[in-house]
């Protein structure tokens, strides 16, 4: 009689499937999308429907160094990988962007969805977007700044623009992409807030204060991770 082995040697042909931390990513994003489902289906309306695009757009940095990390050392041009850390920097603050969506929980409420599975929703899709901006993160520091007595160097003017990323995205409404389509008016906007911090002196708040939490999640995580291991 012949069994069925499904080692890890089944799942290296799939990107997403190839080890532990991408098959547990992926079971976890697909149980936020069965979330969104459900609340879909009880409700009759779409509205979280905009967090599957967010997740999609958080996964990208997640792709892109783990793709850089598997080549590292096969012959990648500087110009290529230069170009990839770009984009990798671009899309980055995606990935913890999604924790501000818990801004919704309240205003998003519907009489046949009950406040739990709204809260399992968003939470669900916010630690996936932490996950995979921790996890990304990682694989930077690795390739980038492997020195861990002077990574700081490296992460807090990294978490800095990570926190200014989620206030433009957040307040100011601009997209990864407006580095590209719109970025005279980007560079604008930001160049204001640094010519007069006082008028915008919630933004400064705010990106402080992210920049300082976010600090604290990724260095916890990794502490927790070592002690795991």
């Amino acid at each position: 009689m012949t069994t069925l082995s499904f080692s890890s040697t089944h799942f290296r042909k799939y990107f997403f499937l190839r080890t532990e931390i991408d098959r547990l990513l992926t079971a976890s994003i697909l149980f936020s999308s069965a979330l969104i489902a459900i609340r879909m289906l009880h409700t009759g309306t779409t509205l979280f429907l905009w967090l599957l695009w967010n997740l999609f757009l958080a996964y990208i940095p997640y792709a892109i160094s783990t793709w850089l990390t598997n080549r590292q050392g096969k012959g990648l041009s500087r110009a290529f990988s230069l170009l990839m850390g770009i984009v990798w920097l671009l899309f980055l603050p995606n990935t913890f962007y999604i924790l501000t969506d818990l801004y919704h929980l309240h205003d998003s409420r519907h009489p046949l969805a009950p406040e739990w599975l709204d809260l399992a929703l968003i939470f669900s899709c916010a630690w996936n977007g932490l996950l995979l901006g921790v996890l990304s993160l990682r694989h930077m520091e690795k390739l980038l700044w492997p020195d861990t007595r002077t990574n700081w160097l490296f992460l807090i003017p990294l978490m800095a623009l990570n926190a200014l990323g989620i206030y433009t995205g957040r307040y100011l409404r601009y997209n990864s992409w407006d580095i590209l389509s719109n970025p005279f008016q980007l560079i604008t906007d930001i160049a204001r807030m640094i010519i007069h911090p006082l008028r915008n002196q919630y933004a400064w708040d705010m990106i402080a204060c992210y920049t300082i939490l976010l600090l604290f999640i990724y260095s916890m995580m990794k502490k927790i991770g070592h002690a795991l291991s």
